[in-house]
């Protein structure tokens, strides 16, 4: 008997959790809220399936939860469910807020993208303006003001604690530095080529643990 042929991309793994969870997974219409920790589930329940390896499912989850119908879907207040429709954890405002900032950042780039590649028909670059050269005068104030503006007294903040050995396991709640600020998460898996953690808007990363703090107690 011939082994199941090997799905080969995200939209093709998708569309199979979609028939396999119905209650959990959707290919249209309104997305819910993924179970904080789904990842591990899915593992768990598809171990046995040769047709999907845990690098596309990750990347498929990863995929799913960047989507614009996933992001609108993250609301304060909702459930989130798990692989078989059933209600789990609220989602807090923090979470919502994070997803709501995704989803705009998300089109910001996509109308940036769709503008670069429809230029209007006539335009053309407009001469740079070279500021007019600066008196004597002027240049002396400016080098006179250099370095003269009061620092703000700020409090001094403790930063977050390094994970040790023992918090390197999963469950552990942590925050993970992807792009400005740091986002809260929780670890999924520990392997060899990284760490795997799961955000809060139901994203699965794999990131160094050279980028984890532990999350604050008030999480």
């Amino acid at each position: 008997m011939e082994a199941p042929e090997k799905f080969s991309n995200s939209k093709e793994v998708i569309a199979y959790l979609a028939e396999r969870f119905p209650n959990c997974f959707s290919t249209q219409g309104e997305a819910r809220p993924l179970k904080i920790g789904i990842f591990q589930e899915l593992a768990e329940r598809l171990e046995d399936d040769e047709r999907v390896s845990k690098t596309l499912l990750r990347s498929t989850l990863r995929h799913y939860t960047n989507s614009w119908r996933y992001l609108h879907s993250i609301k304060e207040g909702a459930y989130r469910v798990d692989l078989d429709g059933n209600q789990d954890a609220q989602i807090e405002k923090e979470h919502a807020d994070h997803a709501k900032m995704q989803l705009e950042e998300s089109k910001a780039k996509a109308a940036e993208k769709r503008k670069a590649r429809q230029p209007r028909e006539g335009d053309k670059p407009r001469p740079t303006r070279r500021p007019p050269p600066k008196a004597n005068g002027d240049k002396r104030r400016d080098e006179t003001n250099k370095g003269t503006k009061p620092k703000t007294d700020r409090p001094t903040r403790t930063p977050p604690a390094k994970l040790s050995e023992g918090d390197l396991q999963t469950g552990t709640k942590v925050t993970v530095k992807l792009g400005k600020a740091p986002m809260p998460a929780v670890i999924t898996e520990v392997a060899k080529d990284g760490i795997h953690v799961q955000l809060d808007s139901g994203m699965v990363v794999k990131v160094n643990s050279d980028a984890l703090r532990l999350a604050s107690s008030k999480r």
